[in-house]
């Protein structure tokens, strides 16, 4: 597995969870994330998500979630709020094209961009979100 998705100081490898309902998107991104060497497990449901995570049924260690804020079933902040009872610390990249979604995600310790981001952006996100945890401004 590339180096790039070893999270900082482990030596295990540390995925990205990608959750989108947007099939088309979701592919896009994990292609972009998998040519740069990232190991990355799309969920196209949240809930199915937070299941995989209670049941800690993912294949690897996740160190980054990306998630889209419109999605049936549960939002993205209602995503992250449930996540966070249990993963307080883990870096969350929120994508949306609404730019009133952000502050649903106050006091969450997310990172919230609007759509489109470009793929250069997304991989600088990624990078700097798995290494250190946050993103500069």
């Amino acid at each position: 597995m590339n180096e790039k998705a070893r999270g900082e100081g482990q030596g295990e490898p540390s995925a990205i969870l990608l959750i989108d309902d947007n099939a088309v998107q979701a592919v896009t991104r994990k292609t972009i994330l998998d040519r740069s060497g990232y190991f990355v497990i799309p969920v196209l449901n949240p809930v199915r998500a937070l299941e995989q995570f209670r049941a800690k049924a993912f294949p690897a260690e996740i160190g980054l979630v990306i998630t889209d804020h419109l999605m049936p079933g549960m939002i993205g902040s209602e995503f992250v709020r449930e996540l966070r009872k249990t993963h307080t610390e883990l870096p969350v990249l929120v994508i949306s094209g609404l730019e009133e979604a952000e502050e649903m995600y106050q006091g969450l310790n997310v990172h919230f961009r609007l759509k489109p981001v470009v793929p250069d952006h997304l991989l600088h996100c990624v990078q700097q979100l798995l290494a250190t945890g946050r993103l500069d401004s």
